[in-house]
């Protein structure tokens, strides 16, 4: 996979994790503590300390989602910290992690296709793009591209669906068109709380701007 590809200090985010695993979080929206503890794990650790982060707050947002099963905002950002995981596992043991994450997106988009702006539909098609076609997983070009408009459809000037279609297209050789949304992510509105995701996100679009 590539970053996403199949890619001790106290911080803020991690304090935040521990008070959720140890209930004094559980009057509070959990969704938010799951967002800040992605970004801090994905953007402020690497290598193995980046896995074992992601690891254990996939076990977190896993608790969240069951405990509050009709929320489908918890159910994606479930299978999002599960396939981040995975991109940073890498390799072909990662696949089991990559399926549940799929399965996860399914039911979250039966369940409320538009919730958190489209964000099922991204998720699930950048996994399409980026997981082994067959024998190996369930890869499909042309399936990842129908999900990823269906997501900019929702959210025509958000930061994620922008870049991952970007991406896409940049790993088709279609560099005119990648460039054109990569750009449109890069000036996407800012979001409210997710700040370390925002300047993670752009440091990644500018790195694929660069191959440009």
């Amino acid at each position: 996979m590539k970053h996403a590809t199949f890619r001790p200090r106290f911080t803020h985010g991690a304090l935040l994790l521990l008070m959720l695993g140890s209930g004094m979080a559980q009057a509070a929206d959990s969704l938010p503590v799951i967002q800040q503890q992605w970004a801090v794990c994905q953007y402020q650790q690497t290598g193995k300390a980046k896995e074992s982060c992601l690891e254990q707050l996939s076990s977190q947002a896993d608790q969240a989602s069951a405990k509050e099963a009709f929320r489908t905002d918890l159910l994606i950002w479930s299978a999002i910290v599960k396939s981040t995981w995975a991109g940073a596992k890498g390799g072909l043991g990662a696949l089991g992690l990559v399926k549940e994450a799929k399965a996860k997106l399914e039911i979250a988009l039966k369940q409320d296709p538009k919730a958190l702006d489209g964000s099922a539909y991204t998720s699930l098609g950048s996994l399409y793009y980026q997981v082994p076609g067959w024998p190996v997983g369930f890869g499909d070009d042309e399936k990842a591209e129908q999900l990823l408009k269906q997501a900019l459809a929702i959210n025509p000037t958000g930061i994620d669906p922008n870049f991952f279609y970007g991406d896409f297209l940049l790993d088709q050789g279609r560099k005119a068109e990648a460039k054109s949304y990569l750009e449109k992510a890069l000036s996407a509105p800012p979001r409210p709380g997710r700040e370390l995701a925002d300047q993670g996100r752009r440091i990644e679009i500018r790195d694929r701007l660069d191959k440009l």
